[in-house]
């Protein structure tokens, strides 16, 4: 593999100080409850107000703030992934009185959690697309609480008015001017002004994600999530244009995202490079996209697209892209195992996914691609067991389990598998 443009090596950073930060945050949350998040609002975001929840007529403003234009264009948004979130939720479904054996019978109830946090980013930009893609799925999946936090616009005492418009259409049921470390530490393990949750999922920065990662058990999580990616495999059919905007847009979520293109032809990893050159200066996001596209952008030239879907499956980025010819697209496509999302053909820009055709954008990042998906209507179900027997079926299988118990040597659970046969004679 020949790298055409290189890229700065990922590298555990030292968090020692991260965790203790985060750490102490949490603590702070546990111990001082509402006091400390109050405080936490006006250190870090020069936010006062006293009332942590958003209000039926904050949420209501807000609407008056949003055009019909932007309404609109939300509500088209939901109405997509909305769709796609009730045709997964079609293909997962109970299983009821499964016999093994005569007398046994199994099964499994689909259940949703009750009650889910859903952390929408605030930072420099609103993300209120986030707030769809979490809340959703949730209400699909039949989430009776639905709860959502996000940081106010720093020096003000609201969200912006796009995220809460996106929140109410998404359904979610609970607001909060909440953002940090402090928030994941709220929702789990509450205070008086808001009520734990049994899950929480969404993105954030490596504050956030560290909370995440120190409240989990306390709390579900979808999972830990790092920079924002996208891999793009290529060969000489490929649109250098198409693919330089597909980089660029990645890069300019933050200076730690990474664009990384695998190709074929050598000749387009040049092209690609000259354009991603002359896309930046007519980005606004140019200072935050260049500083990302210099350090971490990547082009490396494989030898052929075997070698190109290995790198990928070895890689497992958060977003993948397969720009080939389209008779090799099948065979592509069925060799990659290790993505978030994929998105097939050079028509397929991953922005489409992040805001609009209905799948999650809400993706595992660093590897983890390996081992999970993306944020799903399964993310906020639990498929839990049930089991029921006839008095022979018990018969029948107390003295397997009592030779079982007892070859490991736990007498306490043969007895309990022989008393009930001793019941019996």
């Amino acid at each position: 593999m020949k790298e055409l443009k290189s890229s700065k090596k990922r590298t555990e950073a030292d968090r020692t100080a991260l965790r203790q930060v985060v750490g102490d945050i949490i603590d702070r949350v546990i111990k001082d409850g509402d006091a400390a998040l109050q405080e936490y609002n006006k250190q870090f975001d020069q936010c006062d107000r006293q009332a942590l929840r958003i209000s039926k007529q904050e949420i209501e403003e807000a609407y008056q703030q949003v055009s019909d234009e932007e309404l609109s264009d939300i509500k088209k948004a939901a109405a997509n992934i909305e769709a796609f979130a009730n045709a997964q939720k079609e293909t997962v479904g109970s299983l009821k009185d499964f016999s093994p054996s005569p007398g046994i019978k199994l099964g499994h109830r689909v259940i949703p959690v009750q009650s889910c946090c859903c952390y929408v980013p605030g930072g420099g930009y609103p993300l209120y697309s986030t707030a769809l893609m979490l809340g959703i799925p949730a209400r699909v999946a039949g989430v009776e609480r639905i709860t959502a936090c996000s940081p106010v616009i720093k020096g003000t005492t609201t969200i912006h008015p796009k995220t809460l418009v996106a929140m109410d259409v998404a359904g979610i049921n609970e607001i909060y001017a909440l953002g940090g470390a402090q928030a994941i530490a709220a929702f789990s393990y509450g205070t008086d002004q808001i009520k734990p949750v049994n899950m929480i999922v969404g993105p954030g920065n490596h504050f956030v994600t560290e909370a995440k990662r120190q409240c989990y058990g306390k709390v579900g999580i979808d999972f830990v999530a790092g920079p924002s990616e996208v891999l793009v495999i290529a060969d000489q059919t490929a649109d250098p244009e198409v693919i330089a905007a597909d980089l660029l847009a990645q890069s300019e979520h933050d200076k730690a995202a990474k664009g990384l293109v695998v190709t074929t032809d050598e000749n387009l990893g040049k092209a690609i490079l000259q354009a991603v050159n002359r896309q930046l200066p007519a980005l606004d996001t140019e200072e935050i996209a260049r500083s990302s596209w210099n350090d971490y952008g990547e082009i490396l030239i494989a030898d052929d697209l075997s070698e190109a879907v290995n790198y990928a499956n070895d890689y497992a980025p958060e977003h993948l892209e397969v720009n080939v010819a389209e008779e090799k697209i099948d065979g592509v496509v069925a060799a990659l195992r290790n993505y978030g999302s994929l998105f097939i053909g050079g028509n397929t820009a991953e922005v489409f996914g992040d805001y609009a055709s209905g799948t999650n954008h809400t993706l595992p990042t660093l590897g983890a691609a390996r081992y999970t998906g993306g944020v799903w209507v399964g993310t906020f179900l639990k498929t839990c067991t049930y089991q029921s027997m006839s008095k022979q079926a018990m018969l029948d299988i107390a003295p397997l389990v009592s030779n079982l118990a007892r070859g490991e040597g736990l007498t306490g659970h043969a007895r309990a598998a022989e008393i009930r046969m001793e019941k019996e004679k």
